[in-house]
């Protein structure tokens, strides 16, 4: 008789206790050991949250080297059935080698579930008969548990389920997690002093109520914002370095439908806009895709929407100041530019108008499809394609940690019929559905890569813009890590393309994402290891830095409402010399909307204390020394990019920290 030693961790969650009898079985190259209860001295608590418990398994000879194991568990008498959550088992074999067996899985039932050895293998390297078996039935169970299902025609598909419990086990959030979000969700008007306002759908009259209902919870940004909001040079900043930074482009020659003159704009000494923009001073931002959007009734009350042009101007003490408006697409008389020697207030609105059109803008094309949306598909490919021995599956599937869950409930609670965008926001609705249409039409490749992307848009010399700055930076060593683990696993681009399985992620990917369009530059196959690299880098960016850089502002930028609007319920003036103080309070969203607006960006600003920053790995999927040496020195430079963003926010009058490493999460989970 040989002995086999078996360690076995349960994970340190919530819930992850079980009391029912376990059984293991070991699966060689060489044979296979009896079905095996595990007991030993501890009983009934071997298998407690974060319990380590050890084992002996007997076999009348060696079996070999270790395949997998099946693990099952049986419900004792008297008490009840129970789900399970180990983390892992660890095998030490009568030779004295250790199989680890990464499980990170929940086991709730009876049935019998087969865990590979934690060496990741791909298609073409699985040479054992059951461990081919066990990958495709794998696959198989995956494509039944996983289902793509359509929410709306235009946009990309979504995992199919009833409701969260629907979803399986180990998508969905953690006890933690579900009581922290059930609770902000819940408390969200009442921890911000809001109860009160809710229902009251009468307009501002005082500029000061808004403040005193803002002073209840406010951050040292939002502080600020309150401040400077009025400001041409922080209304410029927050293309750089708000919850939109991806807007702002160069221009080199004023679109045909935004006929700004050398007449209309102050410059500084002789210049004129062509000296400008031939130096490079000059940007645009164009919200074209907002334009004939039907926008909502709140309250029983028309809203409005604008599709504002809006003219910047890079002055030298390098300044972004905006320097001409238009707010409708269409040039005409009853569409005035405005600029900034125009009344206080004329200048003031236009701003207003398009610091709403900016939350519709950011809200839908920005942070829902571009990381959520996009997000969920790379999570549902994943889940549906690759077995959890397949390094592209360890590699990624901590950057998929609730987003399948966060993503369901956002469909409910607000863009559903009754959901909180669909009822408050201008773009709620109809609308919306409009805009997501066309933002995922005219996804490129290239505008989801931010090396290309800054480049695309003549970005890369602005100065204090720190979103490129850290997201660069981010991406670069985002970059070399998968370059690392890939080139460990690929070593040439022929075993690139002969991956069924990694053909068939990207595959699913275009056809329930891009919806087979031909969005310019994302590959629809992969062809060499440069572009699946690429590919890989851009997937963990997005579901991680960019996620975090357009998402974890939102209450700082927006929680005082007059510097982001979710709403508007006058039309913008046709003619100059028509407004005050009193026309842009009556514009300003009612009362009751500025409170859900107020409450939703708090509860999605909301740091979970389960939060995991990138490049923590709490489940070890890899076990080969070099991957895991890459993940340290991930980490380390991780680290170093942190404590550089951090010595440099000490100078700044505005902190930027979305692409702190320390500060972004592993994957969308809020």
């Amino acid at each position: 008789m040989v002995n086999y030693e078996v360690t076995v961790s349960t994970a340190s969650v919530i819930g992850a206790t079980t009391f029912n009898n376990v059984f293991i079985k070991l699966v060689g190259t060489d044979g296979e050991s009896d079905r095996s209860w595990l007991i030993n001295l501890k009983g009934a608590l071997a298998f407690t949250t974060g319990a380590v418990s050890s084992f002996n398994v007997s076999c009348p000879k060696s079996i070999g080297k270790l395949v997998l194991i099946e693990l099952d568990k049986q419900r004792l008498p008297l008490f009840p059935q129970d789900n399970w959550f180990p983390a892992k088992v660890e095998v030490k074999s009568p030779e004295g080698d250790i199989y680890n067996f990464p499980v990170y899985r929940w086991i709730v039932d009876k049935e019998v579930e087969r865990f590979r050895e934690g060496k990741a293998l791909r298609v073409l390297d699985d040479s054992h008969h059951l461990g081919k078996y066990t990958r495709e039935q794998e696959l198989k169970q995956r494509e039944e548990d996983y289902r793509w299902d359509v929410y709306a025609e235009g946009i990309p598909h979504s995992i199919k389920a009833e409701n969260p419990l629907s979803l399986p086990c180990e998508v969905r959030f953690s006890f933690t997690k579900t009581t922290e979000f059930l609770f902000t969700a819940a408390s969200g008007l009442t921890e911000l002093q809001l109860n009160g306002l809710a229902d009251c759908t009468e307009s501002w009259t005082d500029i000061e109520d808004i403040n005193r209902v803002f002073c209840c919870k406010r951050t040292a940004i939002s502080d600020y914002v309150q401040e400077h909001w009025k400001e041409d040079a922080f209304f410029g900043y927050q293309y750089l370095n708000g919850v939109n930074p991806i807007l702002i482009r160069r221009c080199s020659a004023l679109p045909k439908n935004f006929p700004v003159t050398n007449g209309m704009v102050c410059l500084p000494g002789q210049s004129s806009l062509e000296d400008e923009m031939k130096k490079g001073n000059i940007y645009l931002c164009d919200y074209k895709r907002l334009d004939d959007v039907k926008a909502n009734t709140i309250n029983g009350k028309q809203q409005y929407l604008m599709a504002p042009l809006v003219l910047l101007h890079k002055t030298p003490d390098d300044k972004l100041m905006p320097i001409a408006i238009q707010l409708k697409q269409t040039p005409g008389d009853d569409n005035p530019i405005f600029v900034p020697t125009d009344s206080e207030y004329d200048w003031l609105m236009a701003k207003i108008f398009v610091r709403s059109a900016d939350f519709s803008e950011h809200q839908l094309n920005v942070h829902l499809l571009r990381t959520h949306l996009l997000a969920e598909v790379f999570a549902v490919s994943l889940l549906r394609n690759m077995p959890m021995v397949h390094p592209l599956y360890k590699l990624l599937i901590p950057h998929t940690r609730y987003t399948l869950q966060i993503n369901y409930l956002a469909r409910l609670l607000l863009i559903s019929e009754t959901g909180v965008f669909t009822e408050f926001a201008a773009s709620g609705g109809e609308g919306m559905i409009t805009i997501l249409k066309r933002s995922l039409s005219s996804i490129t490749y290239s505008s989801l890569c931010i090396p290309d992307d800054i480049a695309e848009r003549g970005l890369e010399q602005m100065p204090n813009y720190y979103y490129r700055d850290d997201g660069l930076k981010l991406w670069d060593i985002i970059q070399r890590f998968v370059q690392g683990i890939l080139s460990f696993y690929y070593k040439t681009d022929a075993e690139v393309q002969q991956d069924s399985e990694l053909q068939r992620w990207i595959s699913d990917i275009s056809e329930h994402g891009f919806l087979s369009q031909p969005c310019p530059g994302i590959p629809q196959t992969f062809t060499t290891l440069a572009e699946l690299v690429k590919f890989i880098t851009m997937v963990i960016f997005t579901c991680s830095a960019q996620h975090s850089a357009v998402n974890t502002g939102q209450y700082d930028y927006g929680g005082w409402m007059p510097n982001t609007p979710i709403s508007l319920q006058r039309p913008p003036p046709t003619t100059k010399g028509t407004t005050s103080e009193a026309t842009m309070l009556q514009t300003f969203p009612d009362v009751n909307t500025t409170a859900q607006g107020m409450a939703t960006m708090w509860l999605l600003s909301k740091q979970s204390s389960d939060f995991v920053p990138l490049g923590r790995y709490p489940e070890e999927h890899f076990s080969e020394e070099t991957p895991c040496k890459l993940i340290k020195d991930f980490q380390g430079e991780l680290q170093g990019l942190s404590e550089a963003i951090k010595a440099r926010n000490k100078n700044l009058e505005v902190p930027y920290t979305y692409m702190d490493p320390a500060e972004v999460e592993n994957s969308v989970a809020i």
